[in-house]
């Protein structure tokens, strides 16, 4: 440049536009993602309590149900935020909660339906929808609201990072409220009802001055009752909804007086409300029959008992045995409630129930304190893992004296793998155990399975005396011993706190 050159003109980059304001407040913001994510966690809970009576408390049926929800959780999340960079943010979460709301209140009327079609795979696409497209719906909230909260690039992180954790919390919330209050309180179709109004009336607020929300708001609001109405008067209700199960009370037609107890739609337990004496369940009388030769005589026991039912075992030693002792733990407040109020059964003032779980119950009983130990526990169609370990039982030796013995009803069918596995555990603590079945169950023939009652001490055991009573209550049950039972067993594992796979190694159903 030469000293005659004039100095050139300073280049100005004009400003760019401000920042677009926020088109939705942070409050209204916070509130969608904390609710919607909260929805996502109690369909999800309630979802394993409406599949308990259908598919059982497994572990299979809750990873199911798990991965379907993190399934929809990652859809809708993804889907949402293409969704809302391709149209208005703003115009996409009235319809998402307003069709998330119809659908979660159709979910208990549609599962049952599905179960009463007698069609596993219809029940299970019934129950996957059910759960993937409101799960997936209320996912796609979250982007669509941070994509209305963003108002400039330099905060991209504090508002994705807000809106992440108010979600996550509303998830926990979800979850906590779910399991502490909601199952233990109201019954399944008033939370999937109430929550799918909640979700209705969330759309209409949101989008109150959308024409086509509020048209669609009227018919929505009826879908959801209809919804309701459907799930609470559809096929296969229950006469109560506990914490765990769906309790169905039945009368035997062929006696005034017997009642069964069905839990989540297996027959649990049966008593004559007139003869405590009557036992009709042919693995009750296999465990009446092992304690009458096992403990000799008429006289009195303390006994604890692992499950309650409808207290068939506990009634039957308070008549056969006066001045028994029996404490009872059940976990499920409801299930005692039931054989109380529903079954009509009287508690004598030796039947002590205790609402805890089995295995911390037993950790509170003291050395040598009993003389018989029964275990009849179930969830769904499994045993609880944590009472079938070697360490529960020996938990159970701890507590029983020299002479005791624990008698155990076990239920398995085909190839018998968790039926071999808790026997094989039970000899890994006890000196002696015998197992008492139906002839094919004990043959381990295709037809194997059902009810099988282990009985085990530190004693020597009158297996001959045992056999003999099972004959005269006319059952056609043989109990097996010494290497016969080795021989059942045949080298199955030992389970263990550290390992206890009960829902893989039993087989719920008959093999063909």
């Amino acid at each position: 440049m030469s000293d005659g050159d004039p100095a050139p003109e300073p280049t100005v980059t004009p400003p760019g536009p401000p920042p677009a304001p926020s088109t939705m407040g942070g409050p209204a913001a916070a509130a969608l993602v904390f609710g919607s994510s909260a929805a996502v966690l109690v369909v999800e809970l309630v979802a394993l309590r409406l599949l308990a009576p259908y598919l059982g408390l497994t572990l299979e049926t809750n990873t199911v149900v798990i991965g379907v929800a993190l399934t929809a959780i990652a859809v809708g999340s993804w889907w949402g935020g293409r969704l809302a960079d391709l149209v208005p943010a703003r115009r996409l979460i009235g319809p998402l909660l307003l069709v998330s709301g119809v659908t979660v209140a159709a979910t208990p009327f549609l599962v049952r339906l599905a179960a009463e079609s007698a069609d596993g795979s219809m029940l299970l696409l019934a129950a996957g929808l059910t759960l993937f497209v409101p799960g997936a719906l209320l996912s796609a909230v979250t982007p669509a609201v941070t994509k209305l909260r963003l108002s400039s690039i330099a905060e991209t992180g504090t508002v994705v990072g807000r809106l992440s954790g108010i979600g996550t919390a509303g998830a926990v919330v979800g979850t906590v409220v779910t399991g502490f209050v909601l199952v233990s309180r109201v019954p399944v179709t008033g939370i999937m009802v109430g929550l799918g109004l909640a979700l209705v009336v969330a759309a209409v607020a949101v989008e109150a001055r959308l024409r086509l929300v509020r048209g669609a708001a009227g018919a929505s609001l009826v879908l959801v009752a209809l919804g309701g109405l459907g799930g609470a008067v559809g096929p296969g209700g229950c006469d109560a909804e506990t914490t765990y199960h769906c309790v169905v009370v039945e009368q035997d037609p062929e006696r005034e007086s017997g009642r069964v107890l069905v839990l989540d739609g297996l027959r649990h337990s049966y008593v004559d409300l007139d003869d405590a004496t009557h036992l009709e369940f042919a693995y009750v009388q296999a465990i009446a029959s092992a304690v009458d030769t096992a403990l000799p005589g008429q006289e009195a026991v303390d006994a604890y008992h692992l499950g309650a039912g409808a207290l068939t075992v506990p009634r039957y030693l308070d008549a056969v045995r006066p001045g028994s002792s029996s404490l009872v733990s059940e976990i499920d407040r409801g299930v005692v409630d039931a054989a109380v109020s529903r079954v009509g059964v009287d508690l004598p003032p030796d039947i002590e129930v205790r609402v805890e779980d089995g295995r911390l119950g037993l950790g509170r009983l003291g050395d040598d304190t009993h003389d018989l130990v029964v275990g009849d526990a179930f969830g769904g169609v499994s045993a609880p893992w944590h009472l079938a370990t070697r360490e529960a039982v020996g938990e159970v030796d701890r507590v029983l004296r020299d002479d005791g013995v624990y008698v155990a009803n076990l239920i398995d069918h085909g190839p018998l793998g968790f039926a071999r596995a808790e026997v094989a555990t039970l000899a890994s603590t006890f000196d002696h155990v015998a197992l008492a079945a139906d002839a094919d169950t004990v043959g381990r023939t295709a037809a194997a399975g059902g009810n099988l009652v282990a009985l085990a001490s530190d004693r020597p055991l009158d297996t001959a005396a045992w056999q003999a009573r099972l004959d005269e209550r006319g059952t056609d049950w043989r109990v097996i011993t010494g290497r016969d039972l080795r021989s059942w067993v045949d080298g199955a594992d030992v389970l263990t706190d550290e390992l206890a796979p009960v829902d893989q190694l039993l087989t719920p159903y008959p093999v063909a």
